[in-house]
């Protein structure tokens, strides 16, 4: 499929996969920021670093607002905060993992205690229950990013020393029963920190800053064997080598499904690798890598979409938004899950690929409002859920310019409201005499989950449409149309761009200036 013939949507042309729709549902709020989420049945917990939970809708301070110690968890079909799960760490918290049967959820991070309990950096909660797994105590020296679960072993990364007073290098192993170390597992990441973990069959896909992996050359990726650590091929490479000016990207994120890895990465200076890629599992053989500029910090394959949140801010090399004075940052992204081009700019910083297969960017672009919690301003950090909703986590305080803090859902059309509707800056359109009647010259508007656009002339102060133009229309490439009035009465006209989605959504633009007929 040539880039560009389609586009995807809420409503899709045929062989495009759907995104979820842009209407912002009501959800719980934070008064800090999520880093990480997971979800467990129709369950999600969040942690990050917050101390309040608040319900949709209301200000912070007001009714129903709840302490609420840098974890908790909401209802994804219903947005509501939890009243069975309320724990507190005493750091922040910053990822999420459930086990692969849900039975439970691990949580890593900056905390030493639980609920006052000695948690170091790593615990566990009983998804049934709600409760804290007092057998599960591992000591843990330092910070915890990363955690990937079998039903029987827990994997972690970070940036920690030892474990269970036994030396580890950044990576280790404990039992789910107990904590304990799996001592046959020792991995290193020799040089810098683990970001992200993944488990797929007899290999754990190990995601970070570091540029060595068990002293051998793996920049940012790899792949060693669930069983003892050791080394296991990974050829592709979509993680640049650091240089010596400071420049160098890193994996944020990893995610499986069906048998690919799914990758997103944050890249610090001038155009280094900040996009998302996909790679097999079982080899680490490149499907597609998206060479977007802006960082990415969650991913989340759901069937043939992939989400994303972070800041892109140049997406050129899909043949998509380029880059604008001063920069414009979208925070989500939906994607293909398959190749579908070849990538279109220019390769970034000590990229290893040029012309490599790209996926197909869809038409999903709610707008996040831009946090300030952290000082990095940005708006969200994380991404979950299921075949029918995609919930949000972050710092941000608002969603298509309603208030809402931190946390939101979107859902399938099916369970939409699908109240967005083309954005309102369509403008009035100029009318000229031609020796055949009056000219109507306009140029089109967007939609943030709709790629075709219905255009409608309307005459004088009439509601009825003088003609219909299907066009699709982008924010980075609003179409231009025309069209030719021949039946217009002798005397003053002005004319007005009606336009509709293909749910009903609909806006009307102010009117043209009167020409004489």
């Amino acid at each position: 499929m040539p880039l560009g013939t389609a586009t995807a949507d809420t409503m899709p042309a045929s062989g495009v996969p759907a995104t979820v729709s842009a209407d912002p549902l009501p959800t719980a709020q934070v008064d800090g920021v999520v880093w990480s989420m997971a979800t467990v049945g129709n369950t999600v917990y969040a942690t990050g670093n917050f101390t309040k939970a608040r319900p949709a809708g209301v200000k912070a301070g007001g009714a129903g607002e709840v302490a609420r110690g840098n974890i908790m968890a909401f209802d994804l079909t219903t947005g509501k905060l939890s009243t069975s799960f309320v724990h507190t760490l005493d750091g922040q918290g910053l990822r999420l993992m459930a086990s692969p049967d849900g039975k439970r959820v691990y949580v890593g991070g900056d905390f030493t205690k639980v609920d006052g309990k000695a948690h170091n950096h790593l615990a566990a909660f009983d998804t049934a229950t709600g409760k804290l797994v007092d057998s599960f105590a591992p000591n843990v020296h330092n910070r915890v990013r990363a955690i990937a679960a079998t039903n029987s072993t827990v994997y972690v990364g970070g940036n920690f020393f030892n474990v269970n007073g036994k030396a580890r290098t950044r990576l280790a192993a404990v039992k789910a029963s107990d904590g304990s170390n799996i001592d046959t597992w020792k991995p290193a990441a020799n040089d810098d920190e683990v970001y992200a973990l993944a488990v797929a069959g007899d290999r754990v896909i190990v995601g970070g800053r570091f540029q060595q992996l068990n002293g051998a050359a793996h920049v940012g990726i790899g792949a060693v064997s669930a069983t003892n650590g050791g080394t296991l091929p990974w050829s592709s490479k979509p993680i640049p080598a650091k240089d010596g000016e400071g420049g160098f990207s890193y994996v944020t994120d990893l995610r499986i499904q069906d048998g690919v890895v799914y990758g997103a990465a944050d890249g610090e200076l001038y155009h280094w690798f900040d996009g998302r890629f996909a790679a097999k599992a079982d080899t680490g053989a490149l499907v597609w890598l998206d060479n977007c500029y802006g960082a990415t910090y969650g991913i989340l394959p759901v069937g043939q979409t992939v989400y994303s949140v972070g800041h892109p801010h140049d997406c050129s090399s899909l043949g998509a938004f380029g880059e604008t004075n001063p920069k414009t940052f979208h925070r989500t992204l939906a994607e293909t899950f398959d190749a579908r081009g070849t990538d279109q700019a220019k390769p970034g910083t000590n990229s290893n690929y040029s012309k490599q297969p790209i996926p197909q960017l869809l038409d999903w672009f709610p707008k996040l409002g831009m946090g300030s919690f952290t000082k990095q301003y940005q708006a969200a950090w994380a991404v979950t859920g299921n075949s029918t909703y995609v919930a949000m986590g972050g710092e941000f305080p608002n969603v298509n310019g309603t208030a809402q803090a931190g946390l939101v859902r979107f859902a399938i059309k099916a369970q939409a409201p699908n109240k967005v509707g083309p954005t309102t800056d369509i403008k009035a359109p100029t009318v000229s005499k031609t020796s055949t009647g009056l000219k109507v010259s306009w140029t089109g508007t967007w939609d943030m989950d709709n790629g075709w656009l219905h255009y409608e002339v309307l005459r004088d102060s009439s509601t009825t449409a003088l003609t219909s133009v299907k066009r699709l229309s982008k924010f980075w490439d609003e179409p231009s149309m025309t069209f030719t009035d021949t039946k217009a009465a002798k005397g003053k006209h002005t004319y007005r761009i009606r336009v509709k989605d293909p749910l009903g959504n609909t806006i009307t633009g102010p009117a043209s200036a009167a020409v004489t007929w």
